[in-house]
């Protein structure tokens, strides 16, 4: 049986006496689009930061082709990450922006360069290396995000609630592009969110957050289909819930 590529194994995250996160494990296909669907502090931005390096777990572990990321700093783990708001330089120029993880890396200029025109191309945004951010539409803005931290060839990308900022029309039509850019590239991304038709629209699979935990795990047939909780159910999709008595078991 072949290992999978992301391990997440019992992560806990305490604050004081608040926990955030209990004891969530998954395991994490190459290539695959995983969301973490849930309301607000239900612990999905935590555990996606604690994959970036930007938390310490409590307890728990989180190995990447078998070897642990947990003594790894965030700045080392060659892990992409595309925020909600799109932390681009505004000083800098569309093409700098994109080139800035690729210069602090030293490659040659020549390369940089290049990278810069295909990942302008990925993303639709040829003809705008020479543009400042201020100049550009929040959806513009957002695939220069994309492709810078796509740049650098991450094997993972973290994606925390990057559409939420944008209007419905704007957020259907960047969602199209993400999985058209998922598609083309294959890289593996975990995206946060607490929109479930944008979830189900994007996914493989969906783990559900509820409390700190995972309620259910899933494709999004499956969670709609057969949800394993109340909440689930209450979650996805639009259900109406009827008292009933159980008179016989099969």
């Amino acid at each position: 049986m072949n290992r999978p590529f992301l391990q997440i194994r019992g992560i806990r995250k305490e604050y004081g006496p608040v926990t955030a996160v209990q004891d969530v494990t998954l395991d994490v296909a190459q290539g695959e689009f995983l969301t973490f669907l849930g309301p607000s502090g239900s612990g999905k931005s935590t555990t996606l930061y604690i994959l970036a390096g930007f938390e310490n777990p409590t307890r728990g572990d989180i190995l990447l082709n078998g070897e642990t990321l947990l003594a790894t700093p965030s700045h080392k783990r060659n892990i992409g990450m595309v925020f909600q708001r799109y932390t681009l330089f505004p000083h800098l120029s569309v093409g700098e922006n994109i080139a800035f993880p690729l210069k602090v890396r030293r490659l040659p200029k020549a390369e940089i360069d290049a990278k810069v025109r295909a990942m302008l191309k990925l993303v639709r945004l040829e003809g705008f290396e020479d543009r400042k951010p201020a100049q550009m539409s929040g959806g513009q803005q957002q695939r220069v995000a994309l492709a810078r931290a796509l740049a650098y060839d991450p094997p993972v990308l973290l994606m925390d609630e990057p559409l939420s900022a944008l209007d419905k029309k704007l957020r259907e039509e960047i969602q199209h592009e993400i999985r058209r850019i998922h598609q083309q590239t294959e890289v593996t991304i975990l995206y946060v969110t607490h929109d479930q038709e944008e979830a189900l629209r994007l996914s493989d699979r969906i783990a559900v957050f509820s409390k700190g935990v995972i309620d259910q795990f899933g494709t999004g047939p499956e969670l709609y289909a057969n949800p394993a909780t109340r909440f689930v159910a209450e979650f996805i999709g639009d259900s109406d819930f009827l008292p009933c008595d159980v008179v016989s078991t099969v």
